[in-house]
């Protein structure tokens, strides 16, 4: 008997998952633990020369918004503590 897709007696393509082969070590098993870690501080080192580091300006400049959001941020929250503070005196006397 037969159906839309195929045969029942003979399984669909999809549901035939291929094997994979499972990796037993690979390059990080030969490499002992001093090794590794030596490549890891090489990568490290690798990666932060690609970094664009922000001029003396920029950073003085974000430095400076960083720290008058914070401020208003402190404005902010001490306004509302504030105001709080007195309704819940009003409310419960």
């Amino acid at each position: 008997m037969t159906d839309a897709v195929g045969s029942i007696d003979t399984p669909d393509a999809q549901d035939e998952a291929p094997e994979k082969k499972t990796r037993k070590g690979g390059k990080r098993a030969k490499k002992g633990p001093l090794k590794r870690l030596a490549l890891f501080y090489r990568q490290i080192v690798a990666e932060l020369r690609k970094v664009v580091w922000p001029s003396r300006t920029q950073l003085t400049r974000y430095t400076t918004v960083v720290i008058i959001f914070v401020v208003v941020m402190i404005g902010l929250v001490t306004v509302i503590d504030y105001g709080l503070d007195h309704a819940a005196k009003y409310v419960f006397g």
